[in-house]
């Protein structure tokens, strides 16, 4: 058993560890909750716009062109993985770096897979087994739509270019504070078509002016910006879900662990003082006989 001065030592530690956890919980509980605020607000216009994109789409039959909806066969991807710049959430940046990994074997050998991080913890594991052509860790400073804008026209300007023939966003949906859902989702080439489950037969018929074609060509790139930018959205508050959750789990175990340290070092002192009793009484005993 360890002497009372080594419990005392590592009682003291676990405690001061469990009030740097317990801080953390309630800063990533604060942070939360404004997160999560912005992406709830945020869903329903970029679900609309999608939607709006989509029932224009499959009503023109072929009439509008983009070079965004252009599908070419693979030989060149981009997979686009958004983690964070910091740690201490769990899981959360070590399922992005798996599933980016599953992703890219979803290709043929011959297939050139290039990566384009947003996010250190992501970046720092990838760049071992993979080209990234960029990383951009610093929008977490200023998430801001100006922003990410310039990032999601880089994207674009790569795919009509030709550069790229698919580009693909890994990233950690918000459902709840305790659960964030890792997402695979297609940035480009956009896909248009509607599903007929999706169409109302009692579909409202509109008035478009200019006209179609030129509503859908406005559309498509602001789409593709709001897209990437809910997702960077989502991505920010499950982090702090993953977080917040994480210092929750930490801070019952160094609670738990300060309790058995507590238990063992009564124990210690209460068997301490009996042999100085007993050493007591024996030494009595001894001088009286």
């Amino acid at each position: 058993m360890a002497n009372l001065k080594e419990l005392r030592n590592r009682i003291t530690s676990v405690s001061s560890t469990m009030q740097i956890t317990s801080a953390m919980k309630m800063v990533s509980a604060a942070k939360l909750s404004k997160a999560q605020d912005a992406i709830t607000r945020m869903r329903p216009y970029a679900e609309k716009l999608t939607e709006l994109l989509q029932n224009l789409s499959a009503s023109l039959d072929g009439e509008a062109q983009s070079p965004y909806t252009v599908v070419r066969p693979v030989s060149k991807v981009l997979i686009v993985p958004i983690s964070s710049n910091r740690g201490l959430a769990g899981a959360f940046n070590t399922n992005i770096v798996k599933r980016s990994k599953l992703v890219s074997k979803q290709f043929d050998d011959a297939a050139t897979i290039d990566l384009l991080t947003i996010g250190k913890k992501a970046d720092d594991v990838l760049k071992k087994d993979f080209n990234v052509i960029h990383n951009n860790n610093e929008i977490f400073d200023h998430l801001e739509y100006d922003n990410v804008k310039e990032i999601a026209e880089y994207l674009m300007k790569s795919y009509a270019e030709g550069q790229y023939d698919k580009i693909i966003l890994v990233y950690n949906s918000f459902k709840n504070a305790a659960t964030q859902i890792i997402k695979e989702e297609q940035f480009l080439p956009l896909e248009t078509e509607v599903g007929e489950t999706k169409v109302s037969p009692n579909a409202t018929e509109y008035i478009y002016e200019p006209n179609k074609v030129d509503i859908i060509q406005e559309l498509i790139p602001k789409s593709l910006k709001i897209q990437l930018f809910k997702a960077l959205r989502d991505s920010v508050a499950s982090e702090h879900g993953a977080r917040m959750t994480a210092m929750h789990k930490a801070t019952d175990n160094a609670t738990e662990l300060r309790d058995d340290l507590k238990l063992s070092y009564n124990k210690a002192r209460q068997a301490s003082i009996t042999n100085e009793i007993l050493e007591i009484v024996a030494g009595a005993e001894a001088l009286s006989a």
